[in-house]
């Protein structure tokens, strides 16, 4: 299982990586999220614009199995979906299976209270969560 080390983790599962401006970043859902949900074939985000706060649901993914919610884990306002995983342009959802740190960010956005980052997991931490 892929979990790294420079990520911050939420209960559920979705992670987040702080650009060097401290104030930018990057979610997506975590290693372990993608192999219990199986291939993924839709990703839908339509609060690009919108200023969430940490808890909030800012999209679906949508699996073979299932449906889940992407839920916020900290606040901010959602500045990008990943084009790569927009049906209108990339409409390459399989990303979040094949890179789910890298490629398959879902969202960027600018925290409103970075502060939250130290109510996240670290690595080690989400490691024995979900062991």
């Amino acid at each position: 299982m892929n979990i790294p080390e420079n990520l911050r983790y939420a209960e559920d599962h979705e992670w987040v990586r702080v650009a060097e401006d401290g104030k930018t970043a990057w979610v997506g859902i975590s290693d372990f999220a993608q192999s219990e949900l199986g291939e993924i074939v839709y990703v839908e985000v339509d609060t690009v614009g919108e200023e969430l706060n940490k808890g909030d649901v800012f999209g679906t993914v949508e699996a073979v199995k299932t449906t889940s919610d992407l839920i916020m884990p900290v606040s901010g306002k959602v500045l990008e979906f990943n084009p790569e995983l927009d049906e209108h342009e990339g409409d390459n959802p399989s990303l979040l299976n094949e890179d789910p740190y890298e490629k398959g960010w879902i969202i960027k956005i600018e925290m409103t209270n970075p502060a939250e980052l130290d109510e996240l997991m670290t690595a080690e931490e989400y490691k024995k969560m979900i062991s």
